[in-house]
């Protein structure tokens, strides 16, 4: 896959298939891989938070979830095929994992969503190893966790935890976290177990699925957005002048 860079920050340019093999790949080979992927929020974070800026350029894969970012790199002349939703990818990782017999660890969201997570997608994929799996609320000592996971045997570990806590964590531990690969997924253990809602595949398709967050948490979500959708436009706006 291709190596770009938009707006100051590295990202790759490919398929799911791509990616998907790729990762595969350098599991299989021991190869172990820190992925991440960015979107209009969380490039627009970056630009404050040095510590989530390096956490995400450390990172081996870093895919396009967004499509405010894909038209935007697009914009900018930069050849995108198609957005990498954080969630399809971690679909397809566990479809891979099951093939494989390769055990994997989720960690993240509260006690009753991951293991409704886990009941969900081991329903879903037969066959599918779970190593293990932790709430997100594991703060007040990080090495607890990270042990466990280590002893776990899992050659794939899934983080659902909102960032920057996430890429932080990964950064910090990911020499201790004997897995292979590790994948930060944000909600996505609360669309899975059915807490929330994922967006109809219109407002997907539309780059609306950041609305469909907000009619659904209105109060935690709308300013959220507004200011990010904001300062990431002007930040487009400059970059794109700037060619001329």
């Amino acid at each position: 896959m291709k190596l770009l860079e938009f707006l100051g920050v590295p990202m790759h340019a490919g398929t799911m298939e791509e990616t998907v093999s790729l990762i595969a790949d350098r599991v299989q080979a021991g190869k172990f891989t820190q992925h991440v992927v960015v979107n209009v929020a969380k490039i627009v974070h970056m630009k404050r938070d040095p510590a989530l800026a390096e956490s995400v350029q450390a990172c081996d894969v870093i895919n396009i979830d967004g499509m405010g970012v894909v038209w935007g790199a697009r914009m900018l002349g930069h050849d995108i095929p198609e957005r990498i939703a954080g969630i399809d990818l971690f679909g397809r990782l566990l479809e891979v994992a099951t093939e494989q017999r390769w055990p994997v660890y989720l960690l993240g969201a509260t006690d009753a969503v991951v293991a409704r997570t886990v009941e969900r997608v081991t329903e879903k994929y037969r066959g599918l190893q779970v190593a293990g799996y932790a709430s997100g609320y594991f703060w007040d000592d990080e090495e607890a966790a990270v042990t466990a996971i280590r002893n776990s045997g899992a050659r794939l570990l899934f983080v659902a935890i909102t960032s920057p806590k996430k890429e932080t964590f990964i950064e910090r531990w990911k020499n201790q976290l004997g897995v292979d690969f590790v994948m930060g997924v944000g909600g996505t253990f609360d669309v899975i177990a059915g807490k929330v809602r994922r967006a109809p595949v219109w407002m997907q398709r539309c780059g609306l699925e950041w609305l469909f967050r907000v009619i659904q948490e209105p109060r935690r979500m709308w300013k959220r957005y507004l200011v990010t959708n904001a300062q990431f436009a002007m930040m487009l706006a400059k970059a794109y002048l700037g060619r001329t």
